[in-house]
């Protein structure tokens, strides 16, 4: 029987947020190919990844133009070098993490390595978990290491729906792991790496300082079974079945988790990298939620309840001043930095795109 989305409710009107916080972007890195995750050092390193394989640094607010590492990827339609996390020991290891797409027989999946950075080089890689299901489209990506001290990982469906509710297959899940690649004796599942199901695609993912809630950003449907948008900010439960493909949206189905924030039936916003805001410099924002739009060209900004539990406002960030927005971090200079993604395929390149840029207090 051909499993079919149930309709979902047009979302309401959210009102906007009231704080005002004056604010200026600034050009941290030109010219990268497809940004895809930051990630910084207790050094003052930048790390990105770009999805045609390469591993690169920002060192001293330079651009280092080799490259830490080239992984050996399947750069296929949206497949490649995706998430970068670093170990939270990395000054002392070097260990950092990487999600990427390969290819085996013909067969395109998805593998997450430990790579050991000496310098500004990577002199080894150890594959921790390999085999995850990927495809053209729909890889997910985003890796995360959570308070817990485990490290998450976000897998799309690889264009493959019904394997999201296959607790059998590593595709369309959220992951949890040991940082040497083990399962964890506390995940939900027995013997198993699953840590969330029922996801379509997954590309952004942290916690909240205030509680240590895990909150996850979801592509919606892009034309299967006839439907499109319905992008999802879902909170985090372990062992939570997220309903994709039976259900999208809020249904009140007890089987299934609705999402926190959910973009409607007519709106799409093609949610990529997900970051909460804690920090100084822009104090106004502390514990807003903030996610990349690659489709609706924007960052958005979500203020949540007092409880952390649902959307009481949202904001549109730079509306097509930038184009497609993928990766949104913190650094530790309390910035909020995001990169464009417009040499992905699907945008508009402008000079010297793809960018890392930076919020700053305006003067």
């Amino acid at each position: 029987m051909q499993i079919q989305a149930t309709p979902a409710p047009t979302a309401e009107a959210t009102p906007q947020p009231t704080a005002v916080l004056e604010t200026q972007v600034e050009v941290v890195a030109t010219n990268l190919e497809v940004p895809w995750a930051l990630a910084f050092a207790p050094d003052g390193r930048l790390f990105v990844t770009e999805r045609p394989g390469r591993l690169r640094v920002i060192e001293n607010g330079q651009l280092r133009e080799e490259p830490v590492a080239e992984l050996p990827v399947a750069h296929v339609g949206e497949g490649g070098l995706m998430g970068v996390v670093l170990d939270p020991d990395f000054q002392q290891n070097g260990h950092l993490y990487v999600m990427y797409t390969y290819s085996e027989g013909g067969t395109l999946l998805n593998r997450i390595s430990r790579l050991t950075v000496q310098g500004n080089l990577a002199s080894e890689e150890t594959t921790l978990l390999e085999g995850i299901p990927g495809g053209r489209n729909h890889d997910g990506g985003r890796l995360f290491i959570g308070p817990d001290g485990k490290l998450y990982a976000g897998t799309g469906e690889g264009g493959q729906r019904n394997l999201s509710q296959d607790l059998d297959s590593l595709a369309g899940k959220v992951l949890r792991m040991n940082l040497d690649g083990s399962i964890p004796e506390d995940n939900p599942f027995p013997n198993s790496y699953i840590y969330t199901y029922g996801h379509r695609n997954p590309q952004g993912i942290d916690r909240h300082p205030g509680n240590g809630q895990i909150y996850l950003s979801e592509h919606g449907p892009s034309g299967e079974m006839g439907l499109c948008c319905r992008d999802e900010i879902n909170r985090l439960v372990p062992g939570g079945n997220y309903g994709w493909p039976i259900v999208t949206g809020i249904q009140g189905d007890e089987r299934f988790i609705n999402p926190l924030l959910f973009s409607g039936v007519e709106d799409t916003w093609a949610p990529a990298g997900l970051a909460i805001y804690q920090g100084e410099p822009l104090a106004a924002w502390e514990g807003n939620l903030f996610f990349g739009a690659l489709r609706g060209r924007h960052l958005h900004r979500v203020v949540l309840n007092d409880d952390l539990t649902e959307a009481v406002s949202e904001e549109r960030l730079f509306e097509g001043r930038y184009g497609r927005i993928r990766a949104v971090a913190v650094g530790p200079d309390g910035y909020l930095y995001f990169t464009t993604s417009n040499r992905d395929g699907r945008g508009n390149p402008a000079a010297e795109d793809d960018r890392i840029l930076r919020i700053v207090p305006a003067p």
